[in-house]
């Protein structure tokens, strides 16, 4: 039975609150976007990649212009009063983060790095790999988060990808459970996985991290993608290290990011080097240093100090919103992009799109990423639904996403394929593994990523359902190749 979508934006509404009623307990939000993001509006964009960037309200670029306006700050790294003024601003972000985690007193601290990459980093060159540790990630994992595996193989431990499974792509408990067994006592064991994923929007089960330290493993939990519309309660769960990209959470400052640590999990990373700021004493002729203690002895050179006052700024936005009613809203948009797209069919019977990843809203989160066949199940070119979307000024997100993990399994793509394309004299660019991916097995690697968040509306993503409605009972041929690719600006950049 091929579904109608309704005529009308008011029909659809209506449909919707039938289907979504505590939406209306959200009608906030919509104050919020007159007030704070009316600039959308008014340019006619229909932003959908929340996943990729979180958009800035206007009181937080007024409050930040307002605070440097008036001050006179300088280096932190002083005791001058222009330094003093600026480290109590710096002290006074670095408390706030930790209580809007509802971090337990005295347990965490807050290191401010450069983005979730950043930290991601930190922990993976500090880590005390040895042989017989262990690396355990799932498949379902960012790109930072698989590079840590680089450090575990360069100092002779174990790595271990942890599968999902399809059609969810879940990590199955019982398979969990078994690689958790293998930690061995008295060894550095590190677990990372993502509190819900940017590929397909699952939410790990956060239970996970007790599961693993009760066998003995340190555990790092993802948060870029869960915390722009999720409550991440530290004294609850106890992760002992979480990254963050505070740009994703609200938009604005980019360019600053966060590792929050257990201290106890801080105390046992080592640092390869030290740097200007994360030492008390240094001495050329005593070849020697003292780290300083705590989050300063990760905080290379100098913080971006100027910055830094604008994320507390953003998270009080965040926090006046309401982190419950984003979370609330963005599950019902999703679960309306989720219904209405996958039941929308060409008169063949062929479906307008695959869904990757669950289509309830029981454990995921306000990311949607499906891919788009043609009437006669012919698969489209993702770029191409981004370039016209991209003419509606639609912004949405193709690629794989930084997650190959996911997206392997997703597409159905085995070891024997992915292994081919290393083995040849000369690495491949992203579009070159597509374009053989596509020519020599007939598979995609890529999809097309929807997300919502703080400043969405019911408008925004009835505007893209109707937008995919037009590409019904269309061939791939009719609807056309990408116009335009730029090599030099790859879709599939999602850095954290």
């Amino acid at each position: 039975m091929i579904h109608i979508y309704p005529p009308t934006l008011d029909a659809a509404h209506a449909e919707f609150l039938a289907a979504y009623p505590s939406y209306t307990t959200t009608a906030a939000l919509d104050d919020l976007r007159t007030r704070e993001y009316a600039r959308l509006d008014a340019a006619g964009h229909v932003y959908l990649d929340y996943t990729g960037g979180g958009l800035y309200a206007e009181s937080q670029l007024r409050g930040h212009l307002d605070l440097l306006s008036c001050g006179v700050f300088g280096n932190p790294h002083s005791h001058n009063p222009t330094s003093q003024a600026m480290t109590c601003l710096v002290d006074d972000a670095r408390s706030y983060v930790l209580e809007y985690f509802n971090a337990p007193p005295g347990e965490y601290v807050a290191i401010f790095t450069q983005n979730a990459s950043g930290a991601l980093k930190l922990v993976g060159e500090a880590y005390p790999f040895e042989p017989g540790d262990r690396y355990l990630l799932t498949f379902d994992n960012h790109n930072s988060v698989n590079g840590i595996r680089e450090f575990a193989r360069s100092k002779g431990a174990a790595f271990t990808y942890l599968p999902v499974v399809q059609p969810e792509l879940r990590i199955d408990p019982a398979t969990l459970a078994a690689h958790l067994d293998l930690a061995q006592p008295g060894r550095h064991n590190l677990f990372a996985f993502p509190a819900q994923s940017n590929f397909t929007g699952v939410q790990h089960p956060l239970e996970m991290i007790a599961q693993a330290r009760a066998k003995g493993w340190d555990v790092l939990v993802d948060a870029a993608a869960f915390a722009p519309t999720n409550r991440l309660d530290l004294a609850r769960w106890l992760p002992d290290f979480v990254p963050l990209s505070f740009y994703k959470m609200f938009g604005y400052p980019t360019g600053v990011g966060c590792l929050l640590a257990r201290k106890s999990a801080l105390e046992k990373l080592v640092r390869p080097w030290y740097a200007g700021g994360t030492i008390t004493i240094s001495s050329v002729q005593g070849d020697g240093h003292y780290l300083v203690p705590g989050e300063a002895g990760f905080e290379d050179g100098t913080v971006n100090y100027l910055n830094i006052p604008a994320v507390e700024i953003g998270l009080r936005h965040l926090a006046a919103a309401g982190i419950d009613v984003i979370h609330e809203r963005a599950m019902c948009l999703a679960g309306w992009l989720i219904d209405s797209l996958t039941r929308l069919r060409h008169s063949t019977g062929q479906p307008l799109v695959r869904l990757h990843g669950p289509a309830s809203l029981n454990g995921r989160g306000g990311t949607v990423t499906v891919s788009f066949y043609d009437r006669d199940g012919q698969q489209l070119d993702d770029r191409r639904i981004e370039e016209l979307a991209g003419h509606q000024r639609i912004s949405l997100r193709t690629g794989c996403f930084c997650n190959p993990g996911a997206g392997e399994v997703a597409h159905g793509l085995t070891p024997e394929i992915m292994r081919e394309f290393f083995r040849g004299p000369a690495p491949l660019s992203f579009q070159e593994l597509r374009a053989e991916m596509r020519a020599r097995f007939g598979m995609d690697v890529s999809a097309v990523r929807l997300s919502v968040g703080i400043a969405s509306t019911f408008a925004d993503v009835d505007t893209f359902i109707r937008f995919a409605a037009r590409l019904l009972d269309h061939t791939a041929a009719e609807i056309g190749a990408v116009e335009v690719t730029d090599p030099g600006c790859s879709v599939d950049r999602d850095a954290a």
